[in-house]
């Protein structure tokens, strides 16, 4: 069965996002069921979200799960063939979804698909070996970003490495658990495009309430280096892994100590941040850390 607005389901992972979900809600058209999984396991919003659109499920998670497991926790409540997994902060430009259901038809077999984020700076996606860019047609790509993809469920689910049916690997709690699963399906021989005539604007780093934006900024940052550790300890092995953070690892070591020595707290406590994801990862530890938030 072909994609169509009846066969497909967004999930939306939140976590205090209410400052862009309602935005991102309203670029989907409303014949779209939506799961949200909201990480801050806010009642308050679940009930508000749901009274307010018709076609939202808010489902709210026991803890915080990051990105990946709260999306394979969205994944799961899917009745649908196919599934649009999007942060709160991507707005669908109009069109959007009619476009990648046109595009869809014209493609002889896919895992994933995704549109074309409207910044040119930074693109949603990689090249591979041979892939070329196209302005009409859907062309393959190697990895999209998480934002905004669209999984063929009826695909995923026939192959074993979704034994089980977690598609993200819930040791990652964000950052590059798109890259891993993208990773997984090329080296299964499974295809990847990018429809251009489907635009989306990301808003970039607002999925999060703007008053939390430092404690979000310390988890990034720890979560950024973690996750660049376990991906590539996890594909090309410890030793590459070790190799390829340890300038990283040492210039966040000397500007920690000179943010210290110049007393300037909050950009030595980022540096610090960059160091303990770094030493977490290197001896094997969970992605553990959480931002806190109980100033509110």
């Amino acid at each position: 069965m072909s994609i169509s607005r009846q066969n497909l389901t967004a999930v939306i992972v939140t976590f205090k996002s209410e400052n862009v979900i309602h935005d991102c809600i309203r670029s989907i058209p409303e014949s779209i069921k939506i799961i949200l999984v909201d990480n801050s396991m806010d009642k308050n919003f679940k009930e508000n979200i749901e009274k307010e659109y018709k076609n939202v499920e808010c489902i709210l998670s026991s803890e915080n799960l990051g990105m990946g497991p709260g999306n394979n926790l969205g994944l799961k409540h899917v009745k649908t063939d196919y599934a649009f997994v999007l942060n709160p902060d991507v707005i669908l430009e109009k069109n959007s979804i009619d476009e990648i259901i046109l595009s869809s038809q014209k493609i002889e077999s896919f895992s994933i698909i995704a549109p074309i984020s409207n910044s040119i700076k930074y693109p949603n996606y990689k090249f591979g070996k041979n892939h070329v860019y196209d302005n009409d047609n859907a062309f393959k790509v190697k990895s999209v970003d998480g934002y905004a993809m669209l999984f063929n469920l009826k695909k995923l689910n026939q192959l074993e490495i979704f034994n089980g049916g977690k598609y993200f690997d819930e040791n990652f709690f964000m950052y590059l658990e798109n890259d891993d699963l993208c990773k997984r399906l090329i080296d299964c021989g499974e295809s990847i495009y990018i429809i251009p005539k489907s635009k989306i604007k990301h808003l970039g780093a607002k999925a999060v309430d703007v008053k939390y934006k430092d404690q979000i900024e310390l988890s990034r940052n720890w979560h950024w280096v973690w996750s660049k550790f376990y991906y590539n300890k996890k594909h090309f092995g410890f030793f590459l892994a070790f190799i390829n953070g340890l300038p990283s690892f040492v210039s966040a070591i000397i500007k920690f100590l000179f943010y210290s020595l110049t007393f300037k707290r909050k950009k030595s406590k980022v540096y610090l941040n960059r160091i303990l994801g770094f030493l977490n990862a290197l001896l094997g530890k969970k992605s553990s850390y959480r931002p806190n938030l109980n100033f509110d």
